[in-house]
This record gives C-alpha cells, structure tokens and sequence, in this order.
C-alpha cells in the first residue's frame, strides 16, 4: 500500500522558513519524479516544485522561485521543501505527489503565514 505521510507545516510569522517532509512507503522511491503542490482556500491547487528521478533537476513556479528549494533523500525515501522568505499569500495545504506509472499524494499538511 503507498502511502505518502507530509509533516513540518505550522505556523510561522512572515519571513520565516519551514521545512516539510514526504515520507513515502509502498513504492520505489528512486523511479518516481516528485512533486509539491498547495491549495489555498478558494483557490485551484498550484504545482510550485518538481524533482525528476532520472536528472534530479529541479523545476519550481514562478511564485516560489528563489525561495523555496526541493530535495530528496533516496536511502530516506522522503523528499523535502525548504520555504524561506514566507509570506502570508504562501498560505495553503502543501502535499507531496509521486509519478511514475501513477500519481500518489499525501495526505497534505497546513502551512500558515502570519503576524
């Protein structure tokens, strides 16, 4: 059975940082490109960063670039996302996604900016 378990959200006062981690079981952690996605009330969910599996590349939107940074651990199976410089509209649920054949999500975990 897959399952991706998200932690580290929280609260955190504008430009701080948070780091979360996917923890991932049930799957070949090394064959999946990774993903973190937010949905923030009322809104569409965003893709804001990827990591391939094969070129270990990483690829983040243009609302996060140069503040937010993916990584992933393959002997730990958990992939992460180091958020520095928040501010309140980075408010939302983040959730971790793998694909390979098919996409897993996690659970998601609540991450909220403010004073």
């Amino acid at each position: 059975q897959v399952q991706l378990v998200e932690s580290g959200g929280g609260l955190v006062q504008p430009g701080g940082s948070l780091r979360l981690s996917c923890a991932a079981s049930g799957i070949i952690f090394a064959w999946h490109d990774w993903g973190w996605c937010r949905q923030a009330p009322g809104k569409e969910r965003e893709l804001v960063a990827t990591i391939s599996s094969q070129t270990g590349i990483a690829n983040y939107s243009d609302s996060v670039k140069g503040r937010f940074t993916i990584s992933r651990d393959n002997v730990q199976n958990t992939v992460y996302l180091q958020m520095n410089s928040l501010q309140p509209e980075d408010t939302a649920v983040y959730y971790c996604k793998a694909t390979f054949l098919n996409s897993y999500w996690g659970q998601g975990t609540q991450v909220t900016v403010s004073s």
